[in-house]
């Protein structure tokens, strides 16, 4: 995706083993995602760890339900927030990222911790 860029955006909460909130952004024809553990700030200034997991297929925005016990990410599903987002700019330790969603509205930063998994997601202006 270049600078200007919209995709979808959506964030489910995703109450498995243990309850965290599942932050999706198309981009390269996939959802990109991170699992972070403390519900996302709606705040400027407030903090919080994204662990970068593996891709999703984009019909994946749209699920809410339960994955059964014995499955990956077994536990229950559900949108907390929606909407589309407008890419800003994207380096590969930093995304920057307009959201229109439901809940979540403005300019948001992932950066991440030197070579690692570990993003920081945060709201900018």
């Amino acid at each position: 995706m270049s600078q200007g860029t919209k995709g979808i955006y959506v964030i489910q909460r995703h109450q498995a083993t243990h309850l965290h909130w599942d932050l999706r952004l198309e981009m390269d024809g996939v959802l990109k995602s991170w699992a972070v553990p403390k519900e996302p700030p709606a705040e400027k200034g407030v903090k919080r760890l994204a662990v970068m997991v593996e891709d999703h297929p984009l019909d994946y925005a749209t699920f809410e339900g339960t994955i059964p016990e014995g499955e990956y990410g077994a536990g229950t599903v559900e949108i907390w927030d929606k909407g589309t987002y407008t890419l800003v700019d994207r380096k590969p330790n930093k995304i920057i990222f307009e959201i229109k969603g439901e809940r979540l509205k403005g300019t948001y930063c992932l950066l991440r911790f030197k070579e690692d998994k570990n993003w920081l997601l945060f709201k900018t202006k």
